[in-house]
């Protein structure tokens, strides 16, 4: 009996098979940046065309990219040096509140954007090192707690400094140093307006160019262009001599003390680095949304973007910005245009005919930190390396080139490994007793 020969299919080909990987990666990278600069002036043609897409809009692509460039400082912090920072959303409310100290009429004072960026990012990073230097000997959870203490103390005094009163104690003189009722920060009305950046660049547009909220898309190029530098410094970084020290460090930190390396140096390099760019990305969203509130720096941020890390590739900066733009997408454009176009009415319609409230008020939306928990649970079971993970990390998760008992080989392999030695060791000939010793002649 003889079986029929399914015929194969016909491979596609892969126009780039033929070049060396560095002219592919340009090619790759030139596509990208085409693609990215010419989608926000087809954004609406594309929309009319095919509406049954969910297609993001250009805001929600500076919203992406805005977290592109938190994710890049993260990993600085989390995928290079191995520490757990859960409190890095303080870093991204400094940056935005220093811009609206220096660039609104909150205190008078009105200096350039392309200034106050910087002052932000010296700011944040400052502040990266104070929070550094306490906890170099902490580690893990206990590392994680505090940095997220740090994160909720930095919003709460962001909001509580909306009217504030000090005075010295009586035996002092009683004189009042601030106030009375200083409005600091703005409180929970927040900041508003912030001065965005402007291009004296005249055309269509007006005798300028304004990088704000109203004008989307010269506001994606400019956030384009920081996440771009962004990237380009976060890979310089990762293969300088600093950045080899924190993998190291990473690695085992007492290994790494013992060749040379001075880990309280290098980690709080770690801590101010990640922290700088933070205050880059909260300077653009500042003067972006030319308004700033304190509940909007709120945990959610910091989850948001540790989830970003873990489902790109931790330590990957090519995952870290994929995992920016996808999480960030399902988050703003996906989830709500599934809610309202597929989801939502008919669970409420099964609610209010069954009388069960929680589906009575079904949103799709207000269930994405579910989702991506379960995202996260399944990552960790089947890809623990994330979806672009560096080699290394992929190796080290899946026990590539070391035996099974030092990595992530399970119970269940291991007793393998070991009822397979036993059964060896009882196969083996028992030694003979007159058997010449080795190196000797024999008996005499």
């Amino acid at each position: 009996m003889t079986s029929a020969v399914r015929p194969s299919r016909p491979s596609i080909p892969n126009p780039l098979a033929g070049l060396d990987p560095r002219r592919r990666q340009l090619v790759i990278l030139g596509i990208i940046a085409v693609v990215a600069i010419a989608y926000p002036l087809v954004y609406r043609s594309l929309q009319s065309a095919a509406p049954f897409i969910p297609w993001p809009g250009t805001a929600v692509l500076i919203y992406c990219a805005t977290f592109a460039i938190l994710a890049l400082g993260l990993n600085i912090v989390m995928g290079f040096a191995g520490l757990l920072d859960l409190g890095y959303v303080a870093f991204y409310a400094i940056g935005a509140y220093t811009t609206a100290f220096l660039a609104s009429p909150h205190f008078g004072i009105h200096i350039s954007w392309w200034i106050v960026i910087w002052i932000a990012v010296a700011a944040a990073a400052l502040f990266g090192i104070m929070l550094g230097a306490p906890t170099l000997k902490l580690r893990g959870d206990y590392l994680a707690i505090v940095t997220l203490g740090f994160g909720e103390i930095v919003r709460l005094v962001f909001r509580n400094l909306g009217d504030i009163t000090i005075k010295l104690p009586g035996f002092l003189g009683g004189a009042t140093l601030i106030g009375p009722n200083a409005n600091l920060t703005g409180g929970n009305v927040g900041i508003n307006p912030i001065d965005p950046p402007t291009l004296p660049i005249p055309g269509p547009w007006g005798n300028q160019i304004v990088f704000s909220n109203q004008n989307a898309i010269a506001s994606w190029f400019l956030i384009l262009a920081l996440m771009t530098l962004t990237y380009l410094i976060c890979m310089r970084l990762r293969d300088s001599k600093l950045g080899r020290a924190w993998m190291a460090i990473r690695e085992d930190e007492t290994a790494a003390a013992a060749m040379g390396i001075n880990t309280v140096t290098t980690k709080l390099l770690a801590f101010s680095l990640g922290a700088s760019f933070s205050g880059f990305a909260g300077a653009f969203t500042g003067a972006y949304q030319t308004a700033i509130f304190a509940e909007t720096f709120n945990f959610n941020v910091s989850i948001l973007v540790v989830i970003i890390i873990i489902l790109g590739g931790i330590g990957s900066l090519r995952g870290v910005v994929i995992g920016a733009f996808a999480v960030a997408y399902v988050d703003r454009t996906l989830l709500p245009f599934l809610g309202d176009n597929v989801l939502n009415s008919p669970i409420q319609s099964l609610g209010a005919s069954t009388g069960i409230e929680l589906l009575r008020d079904f949103k799709l939306t207000t269930y994405n930190y579910l989702l991506f928990g379960i995202l996260l649970a399944v990552m960790m079971i089947k890809r623990p390396e994330g979806l672009f993970p560096v080699e290394a990390a992929k190796a080290e998760l899946h026990g590539i080139g070391v035996a099974a008992e030092v990595t992530a080989g399970s119970s269940d392999e291991i007793a393998a490994l070991e009822e397979l030695e036993v059964v060896a060791l009882e196969d083996a000939p028992l030694p003979d007793p007159n058997a010449p010793k080795p190196g000797s002649e024999g008996p005499a």
